[in-house]
């Protein structure tokens, strides 16, 4: 069957810890975004350094009313425990997620791009979006023209990591013209594919949109 999602309310708590098969502990730590502007509640999930502005990635088939949605990531500081701690911190954004009700999600479902059914995956197969430029994330369906400049070393995606001597983020980024926001994020351990699922509330609402990075360990990893 096609991947299943894991416990992403463990991730999002903070505190949370896992271990590596080599020893290396990663605790949690929730970080804050900011608000992202959906004007039109058509949510896109990609890498901003290669998709964004380019008219082609294209929004999840289920959307939201317009409105602002809080953007968080579960950052995971990996540390080794017989060592003292770094003087910076080794973090790596294990997964991000926007929050669209804050309610818990009872079940999960992969977010879907137009074309794609899970009914053609194999084993443990997922649609995601690639990742070639080590970043993510999350944007409103008509605010890509309004980041034409993100391909590249230049623009204002680039200067939210570059401002902040690239840490993790997530960075809210705002397009000085028209005022559209785009919420960006490192990808975990960098480049790959990387799937997105909604959040589903007991109700049926949607609760959030979560990208999983794969930071954290295979449950068969122990």
């Amino acid at each position: 069957m096609p991947m299943t999602a894991r416990d992403y309310a463990w991730l999002f708590t903070p505190g949370s810890t896992f271990t590596y098969e080599s020893g290396t502990v990663g605790t949690i730590h929730v970080a804050g975004g900011g608000e992202l502007w959906l004007p039109t509640g058509q949510v896109v999930a990609c890498d901003p350094f290669v998709s964004v502005g380019l008219g082609e990635a294209e929004p999840f088939t289920v959307s939201v009313a317009p409105g602002r949605y809080r953007v968080e990531a579960a950052v995971a500081t990996l540390a080794e425990p017989d060592e003292p701690p770094a003087d910076e911190p080794h973090l790596r954004v294990a997964a991000a997620r926007l929050v669209v009700r804050d309610e818990p999600a009872v079940r999960w479902e992969p977010a879907l791009c137009p074309g794609q059914d899970t009914a053609a995956l194999g084993e443990d197969e997922f649609y995601g979006y690639g990742v070639d430029a080590g970043a993510g994330c999350f944007y409103d369906a008509a605010a890509d023209a309004s980041f034409a400049e993100g391909e590249g070393d230049e623009g204002p995606v680039w200067d939210a990591f570059e401002n902040s001597d690239w840490a993790p983020g997530p960075h809210l980024v705002t397009a000085p013209d028209t005022g559209h926001t785009l919420a960006a994020f490192s990808s975990g351990w960098g480049d790959g594919a990387y799937p997105t699922w909604i959040g589903r509330s007991a109700a049926g609402e949607v609760t959030c949109y979560l990208t999983d990075f794969f930071v954290l360990p295979d449950p068969d990893e122990g």
